[in-house]
């Protein structure tokens, strides 16, 4: 047994509340406190990372593992075509630039042309380039610039002939997409109230949809739609192909389940009508015709299914036009006078086409099994782009054309790996009560079969998102190295549609617990790893999950990675965005939600006298998704408790959030750190330094 680790002394208070008769203690409380406010918190995090820091630089081998991560990450990447006009607007990374740049091309085959840098944009890289969209013409770019992390953005508008930034500038803009006018005069978004004090911890509330003018000060946007008398609503926009209607989604939490309103654009009043009441059931504009709507709905079909409604009647009615399958329809556009609709069958992507009608005519012919991103495009041009990517295939862009079914490479990246190297395989197993649940497994082709092997499990489980193939250089690193990487597809995602979401929530998270540890057990009972060779990783709600079968299973796993998790499960609803999980994890001040999240709350169950794993938290200090005091309270209360001696840190890194915007550079260094831990604690073999 390795000698303790001298901790930074960590200030515990005499906080006790009584919840429906339930002392419960929360001795950390001032850790929720903003870092950049607190001086005591400010100290704590700069020790801390002192601690982590000192620690992690005596493993053998991350200088190796980062300088290999370095070259696994040099390769160039490109995103998703977006057509506007006769231009082609898409992002380009050259390898290890640490933000990707947009580019343009006048005509497919034009010359690319470089219109963003935001490597220019700050010292320390870490401003990036967030939500951006053409307009319709592809004469302007609206884009938003995300600083440190933060949810917060910035919106500006380029100017596409000249490449210069115009004066526009609006903020406090959140959870917002962009929205272009037909006529391109400006565009709609949402945004929050200007915060008073308190903005990477304070509640969201009020949000509203406005209309920005190109040219005008921030002040004259105009307030499109507000719900002043329901504040905890949400808003997002959309303006249909032929510019007639804006459609607005209301929803109260995560779930996707929305009121839809109309607002006519060419009405001088922008009248205004809600078509869809109650906030009961999904609906995603898949295409317009006219007062013909198309939409992607789970009313009366669990797994998703398209139905058209004609809103030029009061009755608004429905018409089926695509059943629901037994695969799980995910998204659905109308391109070039056809339907193009992507499902998920196992948690493996496939690409069906329909006409107007339903019929199928065709299936897109994808380059293996994996996962696909894309085929946004317009109603009367059949070209439509979309990605393709695997465990062991980086990501590739392809042009589909809707017409002729032809799919060609628009990119392929070239990279220092050959995928023949290594196997990609699909199991099933069998959780706790029974339940089938698929899992990927990726190693190296000559790994032997006749031994164990250092393994991650990965999971996520919750809020309906499906995990699906990717690549990842780290993951890749990984593999290299000789480990197992096995991806658990829990309940709570979106694999087979809202019943195995809803098997997953509220009264139900205990099956996701249950789902990730028998699927270490799995990993352990067909001899491809054991106990003291398996890590486990997630982040977010997947920090949450490896917080708690941390806790509830200590000694089925050697090390544990919960990234950014929601560890305090009774107040996570009163900091940014958290009051909208309640849909996925229920009420604290309801008493059947209460005692549902007490019985898991990673930190209210760490359990004295029990050997716990090493454990590596990560977080950041600008994460106003989940807040970094969740982390910050749990650590404290892991390095306090009676627990073993193996190593329990934390790395807080500065100028970051909740993981989109992050530069190139910080990624690699955070997951040098993180596999040479993860490696010293499974015996996996790590190059030499």
């Amino acid at each position: 047994m390795a000698d303790p680790l001298a901790y930074p002394e960590t200030r515990r208070e005499n906080v006790v509340e009584e919840q429906f008769g339930t002392p419960v203690a929360d001795p950390y409380r001032w850790l929720e406190n903003d870092v950049r406010e607190d001086q005591e918190v400010r100290d704590w995090v700069t020790a801390e990372n002192a601690v982590t820091d000192a620690y992690l630089a005596t493993l053998p081998g991350r200088a190796a593992i980062e300088a290999r991560l370095t070259e696994l990450w040099n390769y160039e990447r490109l995103g998703i075509p977006d057509r506007a006009g006769n231009r082609y607007f898409y992002t380009q990374n050259d390898g290890l630039q640490n933000q990707s740049v947009l580019m343009v091309r006048d005509g497919l085959d034009g010359a690319p042309r470089q219109l963003l840098d935001p490597n220019s944009w700050s010292d320390d890289d870490a401003t990036a380039l967030a939500e951006w969209e053409p307009s319709p013409d592809g004469s302007r770019v609206a884009y938003a610039v995300q600083d440190g992390g933060t949810d917060w953005r910035i919106l500006r508008v380029l100017d596409v002939a000249s490449g210069e930034t115009l004066d526009d500038e609006v903020n406090w803009a959140k959870f917002t997409n962009i929205a272009w006018a037909h006529n391109g005069a400006g565009f709609f978004y949402a945004r929050f109230p200007e915060p008073e004090g308190a903005e990477f911890t304070g509640l969201n509330a009020d949000h509203s949809i406005y209309f920005h003018t190109v040219g005008t000060p921030q002040s004259a946007d105009r307030l499109v739609y507000a719900t002043p008398d329901r504040p905890q609503l949400n808003h997002g926009a959309e303006v249909t192909d032929d510019g007639k209607y804006l459609v607005i989604y209301s929803s109260e939490g995560t779930d996707d389940r929305y009121e839809v309103t109309l607002i006519d654009l060419t009405s001088p009043q922008m009248a205004r009508r809600t078509i869809i009441r109650g906030m009961e059931h999904n609906w995603d504009l898949v295409g317009s015709d006219g007062d013909i709507l198309y939409f992607v709905t789970n009313m009366d079909a669990p797994r998703e299914r398209i139905v058209r409604m004609d809103v030029s009647t009061a009755s608004r009615a429905i018409a089926e036009v695509v059943a629901e399958d037994e695969a799980t329809l995910e998204t659905a556009h109308v391109i070039g006078g056809r339907i193009v609709a992507t499902y998920l069958a196992d948690a493996k992507n496939e690409v069906r086409v329909f006409d107007m009608e339903g019929a199928r005519l065709a299936t897109v012919d994808l380059p293996g099994i994996g996962s696909i991103g894309g085929f946004d495009g317009e109603a009367d041009n059949p070209e439509t782009f979309f990605a393709f990517t695997s465990y062991d295939t980086p990501t590739a862009i392809y042009r589909y054309d809707t017409a002729d079914g032809t799919v060609t490479p628009f990119f392929e990246p070239q990279v220092a790996f050959d995928p023949a190297d290594y196997t990609v395989e699909q199991r099933f197993y069998t959780s706790l009560d029974g339940t089938r649940i698929p899992m990927f497994l990726v190693h190296r082709s000559d790994l032997a079969a006749d031994a164990t092997h250092p393994a991650l499990l990965y999971g996520y489980g919750g809020f309906n998102i499906s995990l699906t193939p990717s690549f990842s250089p780290a993951v890749l690193q990984w593999l290299e190295m000789g480990g197992v990487y096995a991806v658990a597809n829990l309940r709570g995602g979106g694999e087979y549609g809202a019943e195995w979401h809803d098997a997953g929530r509220l009264l139900n998270k205990q099956n996701v617990f249950d789902d990730f540890i028998s699927a270490a057990q799995f990993l352990i009972d067909e001899g491809i790893t054991s106990p003291d060779q398996l890590a486990i990783r997630g982040g977010s709600n997947g920090g949450l999950l490896v917080g708690a079968v941390t806790n509830q299973r200590p000694d089925l796993f050697a090390v544990a990675l919960p990234a950014v998790g929601v560890m305090d499960m009774l107040r996570f609803n009163r900091f940014t965005a958290g009051r909208y999980w309640v849909d996925d994890y229920g009420y604290p001040d309801r008493e059947e939600d209460f005692r549902t999240l007490y019985a898991y709350s990673p930190y209210h169950n760490i359990h004295d006298g029990l050997d716990y794993p090493a454990i590596l938290v990560t977080t950041a200090d600008t994460d106003d998704r989940v807040v970094p005091g969740h982390s910050f309270k749990y650590i404290a209360a892991i390095q306090h408790a009676d627990i073993g001696d193996q190593p329990h840190l934390i790395r807080i890194e500065t100028r970051a959030g909740h993981g989109s915007g992050r530069p190139t550079s910080q990624l690699i260094a955070e997951y040098a750190d993180l596999w040479a831990f993860a490696a010293h604690f499974t015996g996996l073999e790590v190059p030499a330094n």
